[in-house]
């Protein structure tokens, strides 16, 4: 008997220290575990300081940028904008209407009565400049040319380069000898306003002979003051009458 229980008490001492021997390795291995968070922890904690190191660096470069830069308000920056953008607008008008004078067409008005009935006094025209960039005058076109370097007179083309124009004692027009159809004379040609005309005038290689449509009270290359016109002294032709607007419309 006293050895079973001997035996009991053995086996039961054997237990505790296995007992003992598990609850010391968990108590290792927790203890492992809390030193492994504190660890992590301490590293969080670093990362974390570091984070915040170079965040208020940023903010300390960020408040300089913003001493150093001038401030201004915001609608003082809407302004310039505004200035700008009208700066930009007006230059881009200024250089289309630029192009379009030069190169395009320009407004020319009629002083006198020398184009009757086609043109009135005070008519205002659009005279083209690009036709004649992309042709040539032709017979019967309404042109502009300049007179002198203040002044400028608006006829109609009757001889061409290279043609002899002459004008009979009726009136007529001939050109290399042949009578021409003319529809635009207000009426026929006086005998004595036939001027140099009323011999052949024989026009070079760049040079046109023009008539006003109110043929006895038109200055043009009948006399001497005006004489055949050269193509470099022409502006342009006469397209549209812009004003006034009762008579709108194309030059015929």
């Amino acid at each position: 008997m006293k050895k079973n229980k001997e035996q009991e008490i053995a086996a039961l001492a054997g237990i505790d220290s296995e007992d003992k021997e598990t609850d010391t390795k968990e108590a290792v291995e927790v203890k492992a575990d809390d030193s492994d968070k504190d660890t992590k922890t301490e590293e969080e904690e670093e990362e974390e300081a570091s984070f915040e190191e170079d965040s208020s660096a940023s903010k300390k470069r960020r408040r300089r940028r913003k001493k150093q830069a001038p401030k201004r308000k915001p609608e003082e920056v809407n302004i310039v904008k505004e200035l700008l953008s009208l700066i930009v607008y007006i230059g881009f008008v200024i250089l289309i209407c630029y192009l379009i004078i030069t190169f395009v067409g320009c407004r020319s008005k009629v002083d006198g009565s020398s184009m009757n009935p086609t043109l009135d006094d005070g008519d205002n025209l659009w005279v083209s400049k690009i036709s004649y960039t992309l042709g040539d005058p032709k017979r019967f076109d309404v042109i502009i040319f300049n007179y002198d370097e203040n002044t400028t007179y608006v006829k109609r083309i009757i001889g061409l380069p290279g043609e002899t124009v002459r004008i009979d004692e009726k009136g007529d027009i001939y050109i290399n000898d042949k009578p021409i159809i003319d529809n635009y004379g207000k009426e026929k040609i006086y005998e004595n306003n036939r001027g140099r005309a009323s011999q052949p005038v024989k026009l070079g290689e760049d040079e046109y002979f023009v008539l006003g449509d109110n043929r006895n009270g038109s200055t043009d290359s009948r006399w001497a003051s005006v004489g055949n016109v050269s193509r470099e002294d022409i502006v342009g032709k006469a397209i549209f009458r812009i004003y006034p607007f009762s008579g709108f419309g194309r030059v015929r």
